[in-house]
């Protein structure tokens, strides 16, 4: 069985599942297996070794909200990174 056979078959058995608490598991294994084959199946078409090379890419789609933490001791730059990176402003509670 080749790539893209591969590609199509987990495919189908994520449109096959249901989108639930108990199945996030499973489909979000489906999802790595299926951006592993793709970089594969890119990596075969472009005939190299897969590094470097700038290349045509695949996105995968983003779900959810994500919830992060900073710890650290008072007045070592948490607000200041968080601002850096999401280039929001936020208050600190200084």
């Amino acid at each position: 069985m080749g790539i893209t056979e591969r590609i199509k078959e987990i495919e189908s058995e994520m449109a096959r599942t249901q989108k639930n608490k108990a199945t996030n598991y499973h489909l979000g294994t489906l999802k790595a297996k299926l951006a592993k084959l793709r970089n594969d199946l890119l990596v075969e078409q472009s005939g190299g070794s897969g590094s470097g090379g700038a290349g045509e890419g695949f996105d995968v789609a983003r779900l959810g909200d994500a919830r992060i933490a900073l710890i650290g001791f008072p007045s070592v730059g948490k607000s200041s990174l968080l601002n850096q990176l999401t280039a929001t402003q936020s208050e600190a509670a200084a």
